[in-house]
C-alpha cells in the first residue's frame, strides 16, 4: 500500500500519532479487520513493532481487538475516533481548568504573588513596556488591562478583530458597567458590519476611517497591534505604560469619535 507522505503527515498531526501509529492505523483502516502480520506487510512497519503499535492504538481508541484466534484487530470508525478525541480534549481541559481555579487560592500561588509584588514595587512604572506575541497571549493581556480599569477605556479596531474579541469583551463589559465605567470603540469597516457588531458588543461603537488597532486604559496603559490585520494568529502587540503616549492616542480617538 502506497501512503502519500502529505496524508500521513496530516493524519499524524490531527490525531497526535507517531510515525508507526500513523502508518499502522492507515493500513488497518484500509483492511478493516487484520492480523498484526497483515498490517505489518501493508504498512511497512517492522513485524516486531506492529503488535505493540496496534495495542497502543487500541488503548487510544483507534482499534478493537477481535475475540478469537488468530488475534485480529478491527479499525474503529474514524468519526467515532474523532468524537472520542474531542470528548477527551474537553474533559482534559476542564480538569486542568479546575486545577488552576484551585491553585489560585493555594498558599503556593500566594507566595508567587508575593514574589511578583516585591519585584515590581521598585520599578518605575514608566519603564513597564514589552512585546506580546500570539493571539492567545494578547487576548489574555487585553482582558487583564480592561479588567483592571478604574476610569476609562477606549479602543480602535476593525470589524474582523472586534468580532473575534466579542466573546471576551462582553463578560468584562458587564463588570465595567457595575463599576460605572463605559467603553468606547471606533471601528474600521462597512456600515452594515458595524451595525451588526453594535448589537453584539455591549459598548458604544462608532465607525471610523482610521485603520489602527489599540486600546487605552485609564489614559495610561496602552496595548497596540503592529499589524492592521493578523494572519494565522501571528499577531504582535506592544504594551506601554505612558501618560504621554496615552494622551496622544486619546486625542486621536476623540477626534475620530467626534466625527
Amino acid at each position: 500500500m502506497i501512503i502519500k507522505p502529505e496524508l500521513l503527515k496530516k493524519i499524524r498531526s490531527h490525531f497526535n500519532l507517531n510515525i508507526y501509529e500513523g502508518k499502522v492505523w492507515i493500513a488497518l483502516l484500509n483492511k478493516g479487520v487484520a492480523t498484526a502480520s497483515e498490517v505489518a506487510e501493508l504498512s511497512s512497519v517492522p513485524r516486531s513493532r506492529t503488535y505493540d503499535v496496534l495495542e497502543s492504538l487500541e488503548k487510544k481508541g483507534f482499534a478493537i481487538e477481535k475475540l478469537g484466534k488468530p488475534v485480529k484487530f478491527i479499525a474503529v470508525k474514524p468519526l467515532v475516533v474523532l468524537d472520542r478525541l474531542k470528548t477527551n480534549l474537553v474533559t482534559e481541559a476542564e480538569e486542568k481548568a479546575d486545577v488552576l481555579v484551585e491553585l489560585k487560592d493555594s498558599e503556593d500561588f500566594k507566595q508567587i504573588e508575593l514574589l511578583y509584588k516585591q519585584g515590581i514595587q521598585p520599578v518605575n512604572t514608566e519603564e513597564l513596556s514589552g512585546t506580546i506575541k500570539g493571539k492567545t497571549s494578547i487576548y489574555s493581556h487585553l482582558k487583564d488591562l480592561i479588567g483592571s480599569a478604574s476610569d476609562s477605556i477606549i479602543m480602535a479596531t476593525n470589524t474582523s478583530a472586534l468580532r473575534k474579541k466579542a466573546k471576551i469583551l462582553n463578560p468584562l463589559l458587564e463588570n465595567l458597567k457595575k463599576k460605572g465605567i463605559k467603553m468606547k470603540i471606533i471601528v474600521n469597516g462597512t456600515d452594515e458590519e458595524i451595525s451588526q457588531l453594535a448589537k453584539e458588543v455591549k459598548a458604544d461603537v462608532k465607525k471610523t476611517d482610521i485603520n489602527a488597532r489599540f486600546c487605552v486604559v485609564d489614559s495610561k496603559q496602552i496595548l497596540f497591534m503592529l499589524k492592521p490585520n493578523a494572519v494565522n494568529g501571528d499577531d504582535t502587540g506592544i504594551w506601554v505604560n505612558s501618560n504621554l503616549f496615552a494622551t496622544a492616542l486619546n486625542s486621536l480617538f476623540n477626534t475620530a469619535w467626534g466625527k
